[in-house]
């Protein structure tokens, strides 16, 4: 005999939802054509799901825990092949000691997220403090405080409107930090004066976590609206093979606010090249890389997807040359497009310093480029 409960009634809701986005988020309503068009959105789909269990389902600023947001076989909001992600939920209710290690880093840096509680999507970047704004010992040691009264380094404010807390772990090297095995950078949060243990679950509180679930699911989906019906930031370029002059993200939610960003999609024939010049400016940290239209990255543990500084060969003006196709020309700084004629270029340049050229495209035939 089946009981009814809140529980239960959530988890059918959670069902509902999921029924729902596979019916519009994998259809046409979303430009779905073909089987490929469809496994693309329904994994995506899957993989918001992930996100979504191991993010939100047990998330409370009462007991909050930093939890990976990405990973290699978790990807979903322009996940990164040189970075790692991690967030949790908070309130201006409490006050929070968060600790860590930046463990190599080359930028480490916390964002607050405002709006879209309890499991939706944010409305708006609300703070950010980066590690040129905290103290981080000759170990890599930092403590950073959010809430509570304010000083003068080392703090963040909460307000009504903070829902969480993003962090954002850069390196820029020849090897791949998002891929398994990560750096530890020693995460933790605790709520400062807490000394009670939390309730144990209940079918309210599992209720409430299945909900969190559907909503995140949901916002991140088909609460986006379908293509061509969303206002695009400045840094995104409607254009094929165009790139609009990288600019800050401004209060843009999940985004770093002290970076700049130049995004645009390409479009290539089967023998195809898109042919990219640009100069890396005077930035902390900066990268080129390929997601698909999820905002997913390519396979970048098996494939060479995208490019930082440290990886890519530069000529002798300090100019150079990315060369993005479905094969391998022979030159450097390939970037694979995994045999997809459609994708996005998003271009990251963290801290800047000065101008940022904009990078300029071409699309030429690949057998033009054998060495």
């Amino acid at each position: 005999m089946t009981l009814d409960s809140e529980s239960r009634a959530a988890f059918n809701e959670l069902l509902t939802t999921l029924g729902e986005v596979a019916d519009r988020y994998a259809g046409d309503e979303w430009g779905i054509a073909g089987p490929e068009d469809t496994a693309g959105a329904l994994r995506a789909v899957a993989h918001l799901l992930e996100g979504g269990l191991l993010g939100h389902f047990e998330d409370d600023p009462t007991t909050p825990v930093f939890r990976p947001i990405v990973s290699t076989t978790r990807k979903s909001l322009g996940d990164n092949a040189d970075a790692i992600y991690f967030d949790t939920a908070v309130s201006n209710a409490y006050g929070y000691l968060v600790t860590g290690n930046t463990a190599g880093a080359i930028y480490t840096s916390f964002t607050l997220e405002e709006g879209g509680g309890d499991g939706g999507y944010p409305d708006r970047t609300g703070g950010i403090i980066n590690d040129t704004q905290f103290d981080v010992d000759a170990s890599g040691d930092f403590a950073i405080r959010l809430g509570g009264p304010a000083q003068d380094r080392n703090w963040m404010p909460l307000t009504d409107a903070t829902t969480r807390i993003t962090s954002r772990h850069y390196w820029e090297e020849r090897w791949r930090p998002g891929a398994e095995p990560v750096r530890d950078v020693r995460l933790a949060v605790e709520v400062m004066g807490s000394t009670e243990p939390p309730p144990p679950p209940s079918d309210a509180s599992v209720a409430a976590g299945l909900r969190r679930v559907a909503n995140y699911v949901a916002s991140r989906t088909v609460g986006m609206g379908p293509p061509g019906t969303r206002v695009q930031p400045a840094f995104v370029s409607t254009e094929p093979n165009v790139f609009p002059p990288p600019v800050t993200p401004s209060d843009h939610p999940l985004a770093a606010i002290d970076a700049a960003y130049s995004m645009a999609p390409y479009v290539l024939g089967p023998d195809d090249a898109l042919v990219m010049r640009a100069l890396w400016p005077e930035c902390r940290c900066a990268n080129v890389m390929l997601w698909n239209r999820y905002l997913q990255t390519y396979d970048y543990v098996h494939r060479s997807v995208s490019l930082n500084r440290a990886q890519t060969q530069l000529d002798d003006d300090g100019w150079f040359t990315v060369v993005i196709s479905n094969r391998n020309p022979g030159v450097a700084n390939w970037i694979d497009t995994e045999g997809k004629w459609f994708g996005l270029v998003f271009w990251r340049f963290m801290l800047p310093e000065g101008p940022i050229e904009t990078p300029q495209a071409s699309v030429v035939p690949i057998d033009s480029l054998a060495p």
